[in-house]
This record gives C-alpha cells, structure tokens and sequence, in this order.
C-alpha cells in the first residue's frame, strides 16, 4: 500500500437501497480523495468518504456522552 493512503472497512457491507445521483465533482479533489482512502472508485470513493463523516459524527457523540465519567487504566487492576 502506498505510503499515506488510509484503507476505510467504515461501511465496505453497506445495506440499504442505492439510488442513482449526479454530481459534478472536481477532477482533481476527486483524485486526491481516492489516493487517500485507496478506492478504486468515484463511487467506493464518495460512499467511503461519506461512512467517515457519519462515523466521525457518532465517535464526537459518543465522546461528549462519556464527558464527566472517571476512566482507569485497564492495566491498573492487575497491580
């Protein structure tokens, strides 16, 4: 794998329906995008990139729930 691409598995067994859409996209953001994540499509591509903001979004939801809770050590039992 080359160096700095980002192989996603976020969404690779999406389910759901898929509907057609056109987009007019930039050539050249469109390439950087698929060298950064390593997909082989405009598709796998847009979809991969999509999966990272929704998870990205959960992740920040998640973070902000756990605010104020007291988190130890894993390894801190085994003292």
């Amino acid at each position: 794998m080359p160096r700095g691409v980002i192989r996603s598995t976020i969404g690779r067994h999406r389910a759901g329906r898929k509907i057609p859409h056109t987009f007019r996209l930039a050539p050249d953001k469109l390439a950087a995008a698929q060298r950064i994540l390593g997909t082989a499509t405009a598709t796998e591509t847009i979809e991969t990139a999509l999966d990272m903001i929704v998870f990205s979004r959960r992740l920040v939801a998640g973070t902000v729930a756990m605010r104020g809770t007291k988190l130890t050590p894993p390894d801190r039992d085994r003292a």
